[in-house]
């Protein structure tokens, strides 16, 4: 075999091994994507307390999108279209997800992740084919959310932040959750005693969800 065969076969062979990664990478929710780690605690109207639920934040949505690279939308998208359920528990009690985080009715605009209704399902509607991450979306509602803190409550000795995907406990950064269709996320922050049991592993979605 000449070098220019071995050149062409070595080449084809790492474009292979370079696919097989990419897909992994890309599809697997829990591996670390860099578009999604920020420091939500610099982000402008970023809610740090501990008096819940907390707000659909808008004063400054349109800043925070700029500042993690989303667009501030005149209408919904189509090249994306998912949805995903948000359970969250605090100290063993239920935490309301609010309606419109990510709609700005005064500035006329929406961000390609965003709420309607105050059944805690997450929409996703973006014009651009891409991949869109839990942190984002906390980032997008104006509550600090990292692998140790959601709003004023941060993990102790005692008491610990965990998130759950389809039942299942999340090892890492939960911020880089990939978000897809039909997920049943479970945020809890409390004692082990305090943490839901069973965990909630499935959401019945509506029509056309």
């Amino acid at each position: 075999m000449d070098n220019s065969a071995k050149y062409i076969i070595g080449t084809a062979a790492i474009f292979i091994v370079g696919m097989i990664a990419f897909g992994y990478f890309s599809n697997n929710p829990n591996i670390k994507n860099t578009a999604a780690v920020i420091n939500s605690d610099d982000l402008p109207g970023i809610q740090v307390g501990t008096t819940t639920p907390w707000q659909a934040e808008v004063d400054n949505l349109k800043a925070r999108l700029d500042l993690i690279d989303l667009p501030a939308l005149n209408e919904e998208g189509f090249a994306v279209h998912t949805h995903q359920h948000l359970d969250i528990f605090i100290d063993g009690e239920p935490v309301a997800v609010p309606a419109e985080i990510g709609i700005s009715h005064s500035q006329n605009f929406i961000s390609p992740i965003h709420t309607h209704d105050e059944t805690a399902v997450i929409h996703i509607e973006s014009p651009t084919v891409q991949s869109f991450y839990l942190g984002q979306f906390f980032d997008i509602w104006g509550v600090r959310f990292n692998e140790n803190c959601i709003g004023g409550y941060c993990s102790t000795s005692e008491k610990t932040l965990r998130v759950y995907v389809d039942g299942k406990l999340v090892d890492g950064n939960p911020r880089n959750i990939e978000l897809l269709q039909h997920q049943e996320i479970v945020v809890t922050y409390g004692t082990s005693e305090e943490t839901p049991n069973p965990i909630p592993s499935l959401y019945i979605f509506g029509e056309g969800l």
